[in-house]
């Protein structure tokens, strides 16, 4: 009987690693936030602070879950890749939808130690500076090779939305141009992409669990607002400007995919919040 609800338990962390993995790669969804939907960001963060300690028992522990996570994400690249290359415009106010279906949470998370003027004003500012150097830095980001520092980058963003739960690090990707090729990337198995992201990933989840860790600890507020303005300057540097050719039946399409996404991101939010 024992061996039966092993067996279980098993399964269990294996499908939540791959809601969890889903989350790596869905822009305006969070692995770390689903990490801490199903139970586990907190006994994550304290494996990698002290990665020492219990190590065989963690290491049995999360084995399925990072199988699991590693399924998610192979498969969803591969609908992400047809979508994305097909239905670009659409797909992208689909992903547009799921991060403002995530602000209301967000916004709520970021104040829950307190909001004064103080965090208003880093919020602002924040969002601003990172607009102006996203919308400044358009022409540079497009003219930049995707290569082994580059996809290191990436890998590193993927893994600090693991650190960060409402992170959702994938609109960055898609802003810079990194998406798409990604998904391609992890559905054909290339790994001079697969390779320095999952370093990327590696270096950036061991190196600033402990410091994350302590920041939250001291300056909540401040550091949740720097966040949140980064992520609302990205969102609006995704939002898509080529409506060439688009047909009547192609806006009602992003219409929906938008509202849709609205829908999907509130919905995991809610999740959080229940399940916290």
């Amino acid at each position: 009987m024992n061996k039966v609800n092993d067996k279980k338990e098993w399964l269990l962390r294996f499908v939540k690693g791959m809601f969890i993995g889903s989350g790596f790669i869905l822009p305006g969804v969070s692995g770390g936030a689903l990490a801490a939907i199903f139970g586990i960001y907190e006994r994550i963060i304290t494996f990698l602070a002290h990665i020492t300690r219990n190590f065989k028992e963690n290491v049995l522990y999360f084995l399925p879950v990072g199988l699991g996570g590693i399924t998610g994400v192979f498969l969803l690249s591969f609908a992400v890749s047809f979508l994305l290359g097909n239905y670009e415009t659409v797909i992208l106010w689909f992903f547009v939808g799921c991060i403002v279906g995530t602000i209301p949470s967000l916004w709520k998370e970021a104040g829950k130690k307190g909001r004064t003027t103080r965090e208003l004003i880093i919020f602002v500012v924040t969002f601003f500076a990172g607009w102006l150097f996203l919308w400044k830095g358009a022409e540079l980001f497009g003219t930049v090779d995707q290569n082994s520092f580059t996809w290191t980058v990436a890998g590193g963003l993927i893994g600090l939305g693991m650190i960060v739960p409402g992170l959702s690090p994938s609109n960055f990707l898609v802003y810079m141009g990194m998406y798409k090729d990604m998904s391609d990337g992890i559905k054909t198995l290339n790994f001079s992409i697969l390779i320095p992201i999952a370093i990327g990933g590696l270096v950036t989840v061991l190196a600033l669990s402990r410091v994350m860790d302590y920041i939250f600890s001291r300056a909540y507020a401040q550091l949740f607002h720097f966040i949140i303005g980064i992520v609302f300057a990205s969102t609006v540097m995704i939002i898509p400007t080529n409506y060439a050719g688009m047909t009547i039946v192609g806006y009602v399409g992003c219409l929906l995919l938008f509202l849709m996404g609205c829908l999907l991101g509130k919905w995991m939010s809610h999740l959080e919040e229940t399940y916290k």
